[in-house]
């Protein structure tokens, strides 16, 4: 991209030439063995967390990497570069890890976090119901107190590594007599509870490789002490995390963008037309000389925020700004993209066409575009 990065540390390129031997080798080998099956072996997490690319912001008295939002952001960009979506190293490490590690209790997290990092336990959370989408405070789950333990019962969908957790984050409305943030809590439930249920895996336009499914929780009792912060605080735990998350999806995001770019790039300079290269044509030139600039009008704003939030200094205004740019410029320029490529474009084996399937759920997970425009707009 020919951008000057400062933002990374000797460390963090170290981690980069580690993480991307191990998915040259470990996983853009089998990705179309992984969409075809709809999930990722589980083998590779274990391999994955013996090379240390599980939980790498950990500290090391937990298992994790010791490092920081860098290292995380090294591997999601590695993972960009290759192509590999589905894969939710990012998504178990960086976003649902940090739960447990910020709220839990020290028993918590010296039973829990050694096994997120070694690949022992894969992890999901569960907010998004049938019914509700991006409006959390609507959830139904319910978590009825009953002595030492609660009891839970709801249905959740869209659950990203649905089919292969061993431990889920619920968010679940504990307090009956109390609305909106007030009645919700974040519970730990083990998949082996009786009463937890996985269902259909979901057929989703894109990210096949991702074992996205319905959970259903009929009676599901677990001890008091699997409450993951303060009763009536989950709205508050979200919060508070959900701009690293979104922030992840950004990065992704643009990384994806410079990919898919130079991907392109190469197409259209060898594919003929008329006896003349694609590249050859002034539109060609000019739609890749917006895409150029809109790649590195990204990758600045990026880098700029990644500064500032391995500072710990992000808000969740500028997480928001960060993803609402990032996704939906990845947005635009891949559908100039996939019609640069003309019939093979629309062909899943060429990169910017898997991008085009896969990356489309940038603008609606995390909360959508919509959200996140809500959120700014509050600040302006």
């Amino acid at each position: 991209m020919q951008v000057t990065r400062t933002v990374f540390r000797e460390d963090h390129e170290q981690f980069r030439s580690t993480a991307r031997r191990f998915l040259e080798r470990e996983c853009a080998p089998r990705m179309a063995e992984w969409n075809e099956a709809g999930r990722v072996d589980r083998e590779v997490w274990r391999k994955a967390g013996r090379e240390g690319l599980l939980c790498p912001m950990l500290p090391t008295e937990y298992g994790g990497g010791g490092g920081d939002f860098g290292h995380a952001a090294v591997l999601s960009e590695e993972m960009a570069a290759l192509g590999i979506t589905g894969v939710t190293f990012g998504m178990h490490s960086d976003i649902i890890a940090p739960y447990i590690f910020r709220l839990g209790t020290e028993e918590q997290k010296q039973k829990w976090l050694p096994r997120c990092a070694s690949g022992e336990t894969m992890l999901a959370i569960a907010m998004t119901e049938p019914g509700t989408g991006s409006d959390l405070k609507g959830i139904r789950t319910t978590a009825r107190r009953e002595g030492d333990e609660y009891v839970i019962n709801g249905a959740k969908t869209f659950i990203s590594n649905g089919l292969n957790c061993d431990l889920v984050i619920v968010v679940a409305k504990t307090n009956p007599n109390e609305t909106g943030s007030k009645a919700m809590s974040l519970i730990l439930v083990e998949a082996d509870r009786p009463g937890f249920r996985r269902g259909r895996k979901l057929d989703k336009v894109g990210q096949h490789a991702a074992d996205t499914a319905e959970l259903f929780f009929d009676d599901v009792r677990v001890p008091v002490s699997n409450l993951l912060g303060e009763e009536g605080k989950g709205m508050y735990a979200l919060m508070h995390e959900l701009p690293q998350e979104r922030f992840c999806i950004a990065v992704a995001a643009a990384a994806t963008l410079e990919t898919c770019l130079q991907h392109t790039i190469n197409y259209v300079k060898d594919r003929k037309a008329f006896n003349q290269t694609v590249w050859d044509f002034q539109n060609t030139k000019f739609k890749l000389a917006d895409i150029k600039a809109q790649a590195v009008a990204a990758r600045t704003l990026i880098d700029h925020y990644l500064a500032e939030h391995m500072r710990r200094r992000l808000t969740l205004e500028e997480a928001a700004i960060a993803k609402l740019f990032a996704t939906e410029t990845l947005g635009t320029a891949l559908d100039t993209m996939v019609q640069l490529h003309g019939g093979y474009g629309y062909m899943l084996e060429y990169p910017v066409a898997r991008a085009f399937v896969d990356m489309r759920v940038n603008r609606i997970y995390g909360g959508t575009s919509e959200v996140q425009r809500d959120l700014i707009a509050r600040k302006l």
